[in-house]
């Protein structure tokens, strides 16, 4: 019976990864794999994690199940960095869940919107490729809106004409910071017009924040989801650790729910356990306890804090650095790139353009244009602009 299935086409990204593997350049770039790198282009483990693993080893005495919920220690240590000064208990009203990283918050948040009965989920493109992935593997609609102006801006005007059509009982998916792929946010202005658009409509936000302090910083990243809840009776926000913590493959991640009040979050939570406990029963521990003792110890945190600050800063140097050489790369305007935030831009070159970057000069990038900013380091940039510059022109 297994006959039945077809083949299906390689992952466009894992493909990239063996071609830049088997290119035998030494001065390559890698710009396709989403992941943080250090300017000698290593992908590090934190020292706050690092020591927080210590800690672990020493004292952890049991490694039995902790049920579908997960290390709740970890939710909770968590929630003040998410929702900040607005008292994260809501008086119950907002309560969470771990979950197997951002992918697996995502993909419990949208089962219990279908769950709901909401079948209709509005989403800005482009956007990262599983959000439509999942909703087409649990039969729900992806209903598209533009997100990006071709300044390198957000396009308020194609949600808000989304917003307008929506129907009874759609539900909203918004990034809420660093956007994946086009790293184009919203201002704090923006923010404000699309949180009276929401509630307006009556529709479910769902907030993806996948990249807190990977911006502007942990509060200015979460300033527009905070305003969100603010003003709206309901919200799912999906939360991943594996970008701000560096623990990509412990998978951690979070979900949160914020219901009209304590009993309905309790509710709603009951059956993300149910959704859990069928998918994949229980959540990984290792990583959610390491960041777990690092945010219940005020020294690791403040450890914590002073790395991700160090990445951001770098970021957001090389950021500068493409957005100063605009006037030697003919055709590309670079300079919205400095405006952007975390990992990733995408750049306006064709399909011949990004070939010839790969072929001619060892730079690899997705298929769409999108980059990831952390691949570019000091000793790099130069010859990623001047390749640029060659292939534009």
């Amino acid at each position: 019976m297994l006959d039945r299935l077809n083949q299906q086409p390689a992952d466009a990204l894992l493909a990239l990864i063996k071609l830049f593997d088997a290119d035998p350049r030494a001065d390559k770039i890698d710009l396709g794999v989403g992941v943080y790198r250090t300017d000698d282009g290593a992908t590090p483990v934190f020292a706050a994690v690092k020591a927080a693993e210590k800690k672990l080893l020493t004292e952890q005495d049991s490694k039995a199940y902790l049920g579908p919920e997960g290390d709740m220690g970890f939710v909770h240590a968590l929630m003040p960095y998410v929702f900040g000064a607005q008292d994260p208990s809501k008086g119950g009203r907002i309560d969470g869940m771990q979950a197997p990283g951002g992918t697996g918050g995502l993909r419990l948040a949208f089962a219990l919107a279908k769950r709901a009965g909401i079948n209709r989920i509005i989403t800005g493109s482009p956007t990262w490729p599983n959000h439509p992935q999942i909703l087409a593997d649990l039969g729900m609609e992806a209903v598209n809106f533009n997100h990006a102006l071709p300044d390198g801006t957000a396009d308020l005007e194609a949600l808000r004409a989304a917003v307008a059509n929506a129907q009874e009982g759609d539900a909203i998916l918004l990034h809420g910071c660093c956007h994946n792929p086009s790293g184009i946010d919203y201002t704090p202005a923006q923010w404000d017009e699309i949180v009276t658009i929401i509630a307006d409509a009556g529709i479910l936000p769902i907030i993806d924040l996948a990249y807190q302090g990977l911006g502007q910083g942990m509060e200015d990243d979460a300033a527009g989801m905070r305003k969100v809840l603010a003003a709206v009776p309901e919200a799912l926000i999906c939360y991943s650790c594996d970008k701000n913590f560096g623990l990509y493959r412990e998978r951690v991640g979070a979900l949160y729910v914020m219901g009209r009040d304590a009993d309905e979050t309790a509710k709603v939570l009951t059956n993300g356990h149910i959704l859990a406990r069928v998918n994949w029963s229980q959540p990984p521990d290792h990583g959610a306890a390491a960041a777990r003792i690092v945010l219940e110890d005020a020294g690791l945190t403040k450890q914590w804090l002073a790395e991700l600050d160090a990445m951001r800063d770098r970021m957001r140097e090389m950021r500068d650095t493409l957005a100063a050489a605009d006037n030697r790369v003919a055709g590309l305007d670079l300079t919205a790139i400095a405006t952007q935030n975390g990992l990733f831009s995408i750049l306006n070159l064709n399909k011949d353009q990004i070939l010839a970057i790969r072929e001619k000069h060892g730079v690899y990038m997705a298929g769409s244009g999108r980059i990831n900013v952390a691949g570019l380091t000091r000793g790099n940039i130069g010859k990623f602009i001047e390749a640029l510059a060659d292939v534009a022109g």
